[in-house]
């Protein structure tokens, strides 16, 4: 015969559950029967937890256009240079991320040991004693060690990334020095997988090619994110009790 849990337990055991996995669990409630929710557009400052970037910086020293000129200090087109310069300005990343690496160690050591006695001399008269306890005991040998050890070991290690795609990203903050700050992030759905892509980071004017663009690995204190959430993934991501369980488990 069963029995069931009181009331109380069983809101309990709710609240731990929903306490343990936070608002993830409550986001994943609300899609239940339905494909994951793009988010809303919004400021990027006005983020959660959004810091602005705050670095050692020159005295700002802005050039000064030449008299009787109609060059334009700064630019690189003769009538209006088209790229991206204040804040709120779009421009394109180039995120182009092809790393692999390889690493071979292998580490061999033995020792041998080996320390033996043969006394030629009388035991206090205990040999007989000796051979009478320890039969077949040979008296002018007691003493024989030896040892043997040895470590073998080898890893490798080899992996490969690779990310291509091209990113509309926002200014958000014009440093004093004229170096940009920018912050993009793209999500796309495909049935019930959401795949979200962010980049963050400090550019210069100068590297913003023509068109526009500019290549990810022009980015200074670039943080790039690459991953999603859908019913796949939840499938490949383990358990809370098992992610619990690994982290307390000793062996």
């Amino acid at each position: 015969m069963t029995q069931r849990l009181p009331l109380a337990h069983t809101v309990a055991i709710v609240a731990l559950t929903i306490s343990v996995s936070g608002c993830n669990f409550l986001q994943k409630l609300s899609e239940v029967g339905e494909p994951p929710k793009v988010s809303r557009i919004q400021d990027p400052t006005q983020v959660p937890g959004y810091q602005p970037v705050s670095l050692p910086m020159p005295n700002p020293n802005a050039p000064q256009p030449g008299a009787n000129s109609l060059w334009r200090p700064g630019a690189r087109a003769f009538f209006k240079d088209q790229r991206a310069t204040e804040i709120g300005d779009i421009l394109t990343v180039a995120v182009n991320i092809n790393e692999s690496g390889q690493l071979k160690n292998q580490t061999q050591t033995s020792t041998a040991n080996s320390e033996s006695a043969a006394p030629n001399f009388g035991m206090l008269g205990l040999e007989n004693s000796v051979k009478k306890v320890f039969a077949g005991a040979n008296t002018t040998s007691l003493f024989n060690f030896g040892s043997n050890s040895g470590v073998n070991g080898q890893g490798t290690m080899q992996r490969q990334e690779q990310v291509v795609v091209n990113l509309a990203a926002v200014i958000t903050q014009k440093l004093p020095n004229g170096n940009l700050v920018i912050t993009g992030r793209q999500e796309l759905r495909v049935n019930a997988e959401m795949r979200e892509l962010s980049v963050q980071g400090i550019i210069r004017p100068e590297d913003i090619a023509s068109n526009n663009t500019i290549s990810s690995n022009q980015i200074a204190e670039a943080r790039i994110t690459y991953g999603g959430r859908g019913s796949l993934t939840d499938i490949q991501t383990p358990r809370y009790g098992q992610q619990i369980f690994d982290l307390v488990a000793p062996f």
